[in-house]
């Protein structure tokens, strides 16, 4: 048993540098323009509700240093939901920009988000399409970067990284630790072994040619995991690479407290899982606490409690690093402690998420089915 648990706790830290390495090598926050691509872009923004930050992530498009066309077209299931006058607000301040607001009344599957990009991308009119989520808030340059890539005709889809902007509390700042610091860099640490076969929804840009190749967004109406599924259908169905564009954008929440945190990692963890079941199972070996701590509860001893202890140090220094990297969040550094207790929790959110495949989202609980379709739990 001594020799079992010193190999997990060893290559716990292994893979911890490993992880720490891949990072250091992306350009993150690096522009890359090409001034001799802009197409006209069509950009998709299903809204449902809004709060305080949602002002300031709709205005960011509207203030895009980019020379090609936009076509900016906002998606509401109901005319009575309160975000339809702030679009509206927000047309009337910019009347020269192309902007509509498109009441999307049809339930066209089980993910509501997917029902209204369907009908939102029938008002678009160009090839290039855009997909946002609403609570994104990009850089005024975000446009002419992120869209170079797909100059190249081998490249279907560019997606970025994110960053939670607006930690609250405690629970906030645990969540945040989990997508700062852990989630972009174990996304670069699986494409060093392997090309992208995913997207991250923050925001996602591809071609009205792919869309088609993929059945449309109606292919993805049922699933959970739409912008997985996207990025995997680009990649498999229509045979295109994925980009990472190296352009940080922001996300914002709404506050959440302990119990809403677990429960968006809780589908978030099954949602992984059922997309990614393989590697699921196996990224409980990088958790980079438990193991050097299982290996000192067990056998304590000098050697055993030195190895805790360093890892324990490399644990919150990278994690401060990586979210430092990313862009920093005021006062984050004071909850670096945070990065071991996130490490123990997840281990029982990874366990639940193996053995469980009911998940709640925006307040409606789902079964979500092997393939990652969702069908209403009643």
């Amino acid at each position: 048993m001594f020799i079992v648990f010193s190999i997990l706790a060893i290559l716990s830290l292994l893979l911890a540098i490993w992880q720490w390495g891949v990072t250091w090598r992306f350009p993150l926050h690096q522009r890359i323009v090409n001034p001799r691509f802009s197409p006209a872009v069509s950009l998709l923004k299903p809204l449902k509700g809004f709060d305080e930050h949602t002002g300031a992530c709709l205005r960011s498009w509207f203030n895009q240093t980019y020379s090609g066309q936009v076509q900016i077209l906002f998606g509401v299931a109901s005319e009575t939901d309160p975000v339809c006058e702030l679009v509206r607000q927000l047309i009337r301040e910019h009347p020269k920009a192309d902007a509509e607001l498109v009441i999307c009344r049809e339930t066209l599957g089980v993910n509501a988000k997917v029902s209204s990009l369907i009908q939102i991308a029938r008002c678009a009119r160009h090839e290039h399409i855009v997909v946002s989520d609403a609570d994104v808030l990009v850089s005024s340059d975000f446009l002419a970067n992120a869209i170079a890539p797909l100059s190249d005709k081998e490249v279907g889809l560019v997606n970025c990284f994110y960053r939670l902007a607006n930690p609250e509390n405690v629970a906030m700042r645990w969540e945040a630790i989990a997508i700062n610091a852990d989630f972009w860099s174990q996304v670069l640490q699986g494409k060093s072994l392997a090309p992208l076969d995913f997207a991250l929804g923050a925001v996602m840009l591809s071609r009205r040619e792919q869309l088609k190749a993929i059945g449309g967004f109606e292919a993805l109406a049922d699933y959970l995991a739409d912008d997985f599924q996207l990025g995997n259908r680009v990649s498999r169905i229509a045979c295109k690479r994925i980009a990472l564009s190296p352009v940080v954008v922001d996300c914002f929440s709404g506050s959440m407290d302990w119990s809403e945190v677990w429960t968006h990692q809780l589908r978030w963890a099954r949602t992984i899982r059922v997309c990614k079941p393989l590697p699921y199972a196996f990224s409980i070996l990088n958790n980079q606490t438990l193991w050097p701590l299982l290996w000192f509860s067990l056998f304590p001893g000098i050697t055993t409690g030195t190895f805790l202890a360093v890892c324990l140090l490399f644990r919150m220094f990278t994690a401060q690093r990586l979210q430092s990297r990313i862009g920093s969040v005021r006062g984050q550094n004071y909850y670096l402690w945070l990065a071991p207790v996130k490490d123990l929790t997840h281990f029982c959110i990874w366990a639940m998420a193996l053995f469980g495949n009911h998940i709640v989202w925006r307040g409606q609980r789902y079964r979500l089915q092997r393939d990652g379709k969702l069908t209403p739990d009643c």
